[in-house]
Order: structure tokens, then C-alpha cells, then sequence
């Protein structure tokens, strides 16, 4: 018998159209450009950059899996998989230009 309260059985990532998964997504990948962008005329921009087009292209392959995968587990499990890696790079290279910044700001 599956357990109802287990994360993995949550309708978000069984039964959901995936326009969730879209929603927030667009939302998320607004919020890390919006600290991204500014951050292309400090010191480290390359950084920057490359956050600003891991992210766009994160949520473009959130559409391209919405739209292309069937309806079920693979898909949503795939739109989670990159939000997810959308958290990760937008933080880890919003903390690489923050370093760099700091370093740059001690010296």
C-alpha cells in the first residue's frame, strides 16, 4: 500500500497538468534575473552571464519538457528536477559574484 503523505505522492508530482510547475518557475527565474542582470556590471559579469543563460535556459527546458513529455510522473518529476537545478546555479553564482565582490571590497 502507498503511503498518501509520502513527498513522492504529492499531486504536484503525480497527477499535475504541470502549469504549476510553470508558474512557479517563471516566478523564480524573474526573481534570479532580477538580482542576476544587475549584477553583469560588477566585477565578475562572466559569472553573472552565465547564471542569466542557466537560468533562461532552465526554464526554457521546463516548457520544452512541459510540452513534449507525456502527461504523468516522468514529466513533472523532470519540471522539478529543473527548478531545482534553477535554485542551485541562481545561487551558486549569485555567491561566486558576492565573494569575488567581498574579496574585492578587503583587498
Amino acid at each position: 500500500m502507498s503511503d498518501p503523505t509520502k513527498v513522492t505522492n504529492q499531486p504536484s508530482l503525480t497527477t499535475s497538468s504541470g502549469r504549476v510547475w510553470l508558474i512557479v518557475g517563471g516566478l523564480f527565474a524573474a526573481i534570479a534575473l532580477a538580482v542576476l542582470i544587475p549584477m553583469l556590471t560588477l566585477g565578475s559579469p562572466g559569472v553573472a552571464l552565465f547564471g542569466i543563460v542557466a537560468v533562461s535556459g532552465l526554464y526554457l527546458a521546463m516548457i520544452v519538457a512541459r510540452l513534449v513529455t507525456p502527461r504523468g510522473r516522468l514529466r513533472l518529476g523532470l519540471m522539478a528536477a529543473f527548478m531545482i537545478l534553477m535554485a542551485l546555479v541562481s545561487l551558486a553564482c549569485i555567491l561566486v559574484v558576492f565573494v569575488n565582490e567581498w574579496n574585492a571590497a578587503r583587498a
